[in-house]
Order: C-alpha cells, then structure tokens, then sequence
C-alpha cells in the first residue's frame, strides 16, 4: 500500500476553484467570526512514541486500582482462560477475506464452523447452533427460546444498557414483557 501522499498547494486550488471559492477561509464565512478561532493554538510539541509511552507508563501509576468492579452494565470481574488468546490469534482466524478489506469476521465465520462441527462430533448430533457474533443477538436469542414457554422476560440490572436494548426490539416485535431488576450496584 502506498503511503499517505497530501494534496499539494495546486491541488488544493483546483479543487477550491471548481467549487468557485479563492480560499479555505471562504468555505467558512457563514461561520460567525466569534466562533473562529483567532490566534494559533497553543499546543506543545510533539514526542516521541517512546516519550509518550513512558509518560502515559508513569501517569498511569496515578491510577488506584480496585479487587472489585461495580460498575454493572456488563463491566464484571471474569477470566479468559490462556489458550483462548492464542487460539484466537491464530493467523488464519484474523486473516482478510478480502484483498482490499483486513477484518476478522471471516475468522469468526471459521471459529463457529469449527465451534459447530467439534461440538457435532463430540455430542453425535446432526446439527449444532453458535451463529451469532455479539452479546446483543445472543440475549436476544436466549429470549426467543424462553418466549416459547413465557411471555414476561427478566433482565439483571447490570446487563449492559446496550444488550437490553437489543432484548426490547425483540420483545416488542414478538409482543413481550421485559422487566428489569434494579441494579444491585446501586
């Protein structure tokens, strides 16, 4: 990939003459000149990649850390068993699917293929379900299922706000009750 080239300044003032403007200053003279800024800003200079890590290393020890989190919403103390990080760096679980498009949705695909076939093996059933990609779907799945039998779902209070909100598009669409308890974190 090449690297990142900038517009140079005749660049620039082809561009600013075919939308029949002189400057970058027109573009904003709608703006309210109590809105612009009038003097340079005052930033200090840069440092370098090792400077920052160091300084964001040392001011990070500001930081008081805590045994417990009681934030809630889907924020809780839980553990990532070792070999799941490595299994899930393997090169062919984040490779691109595409040549123009890195991202490791088609290692997912693979990782529940393989999810589904190992548990097929192991259970001798014929068929195995893992086809969702967030918390969000997953909950609402889980809540379909319940639906068969129950029409008012219960949600904790600290599930994440964001995961209720994927339950209650469900529900409603299906024409169900979601109650949430209050939040044991206060």
């Amino acid at each position: 990939m090449a690297k990142y080239t900038p517009h140079s300044q005749a660049d620039k003032d082809l561009m600013l003459s075919k939308i029949g403007v002189k400057s970058m200053d027109d573009l904003y003279v709608h703006v309210p000149k109590d809105l612009k800024l009038t003097k340079p800003l005052n930033i200090a200079k840069g440092k370098s990649q090792f400077e920052a890590a160091k300084y964001v290393e040392e001011l990070s020890k500001e930081n008081k850390t805590y045994s417990i989190i009681l934030r809630g919403a889907g924020a809780y103390n839980h553990l990532i068993p070792a070999p799941v990080r490595a299994i899930a760096s393997r090169e062919e679980f984040v490779t691109t699917y595409t040549p123009y498009q890195a991202e490791v949705s088609q290692g997912i695909l693979q990782s529940i293929f393989e999810y589904q076939t190992m548990m097929c093996e192991l259970t001798g059933l014929e068929v195995s379900n893992a086809s969702v990609y967030d918390v969000g779907c997953a909950a609402a799945e889980a809540m379909i299922v319940c639906c068969d039998r129950k029409s008012t779902i219960v949600i904790a209070g600290e599930v994440n706000p964001q995961v209720v909100e994927v339950v209650k598009t469900y529900a409603y669409a299906g024409n169900h009750k979601v109650i949430q308890t209050p939040s044991s974190n206060g």
